[in-house]
């Protein structure tokens, strides 16, 4: 193998080439530190978060890679990856998540006290999540805790505290990521259930659009209840608007449970997280200088 392809075999591990994941753990971070931030947002927080990243979602798709580097081979939509087709060895990628893992480190340590104590929690449940298909029935609540531990630690690295409202977004994205992942469960429901691994798809069987409906729709109520309680204005509820509407076209997607059409459901929360973020981004504009 060259070097070129190599690289390219270490890109793919990484899921750099498929950023959605990127994007959908970075928006709810993004929503964190612009709700944080104390009259002002400090831009080398944010820089270190938005590296951060990307940093421990790549780490997070090696170690889910080599959990399952037995089990993606007989999984349609996940035998080319390196691990599974063979274009990268197990002690290759256990160095490449280690040396992605020290970098996150070193980004945290950069941080506060409470952002690094925040962070350990942070890593445990990224490394373990992999694993809990195999004896959780529920899975897609560790992810859900995963992708959305980023909000304590921007409030924390920001403000130097987790507030409440620290709190209840982490709630509402957990609700999201439930949301969205079960549709991306979707895809794969035969092949997890030919292997025998848990998802929520599985678990929840005819449930499941029903069940994701409700999880976005209460995702969208904690958010507007956020707004009430802190007097954000009208271009936060616009965003939220946005965002139901897009939420809205997912059901038209997922209702007849096709595979193609609960995948492109899953890749549009990516447009989600962006308007909500544009409503917080917008209300906020006006007050919150950035700061150094």
């Amino acid at each position: 193998m060259t070097l070129r392809e190599r690289i390219d075999a270490y890109e793919r591990l990484m899921r750099l080439d498929k950023p959605i994941g990127i994007l959908l753990l970075l928006w709810p971070t993004l929503w964190a530190l612009w709700l944080s931030a104390p009259g002002y947002l400090r831009l080398d927080v944010l820089m270190i978060f938005v590296l951060g990243t990307v940093l421990m979602r790549s780490a997070g798709c090696v170690v889910n890679d080599l959990a399952d580097r037995n089990i993606d081979p007989h999984v349609e939509r996940t035998r080319d990856r390196p691990l599974a087709a063979g274009t990268v060895r197990p002690r290759e990628a256990i160095v490449l998540a280690g040396a992605l893992l020290l970098l996150s480190l070193l980004l945290v340590l950069q941080l506060n006290r409470l952002a690094l104590t925040l962070s350990v929690f942070a890593v445990a449940i990224t490394v373990a999540y992999p694993f809990l298909k195999r004896f959780f029935a529920f899975p897609q609540a560790g992810l859900g805790i995963a992708f959305s531990f980023g909000i304590p630690m921007a409030f924390a690295a920001q403000s130097g505290e987790v507030p409440a409202l620290g709190w209840t977004l982490m709630i509402a994205t957990f609700f999201w990521i439930i949301a969205y992942d079960t549709e991306y469960a979707m895809v794969d429901r035969s092949d997890d259930l030919k292997v025998g691994v848990h998802s929520s798809a599985i678990l929840l069987g005819r449930l499941d659009v029903a069940a994701i409906m409700a999880c976005h729709a209460i995702f969208l109520g904690i958010l507007a209840a956020i707004a009430v309680r802190e007097g954000l204005g009208a271009l936060y509820y616009a965003g939220l608007i946005v965002a139901a509407g897009l939420v809205l076209s997912q059901y038209f997607l997922i209702r007849d449970r096709d595979r193609e059409r609960c995948f492109r459901a899953f890749l549009g929360n990516n447009w989600v997280g962006a308007a909500v973020f544009a409503g917080i981004a917008f209300d906020r504009l006006l007050y919150l200088p950035l700061g150094r």
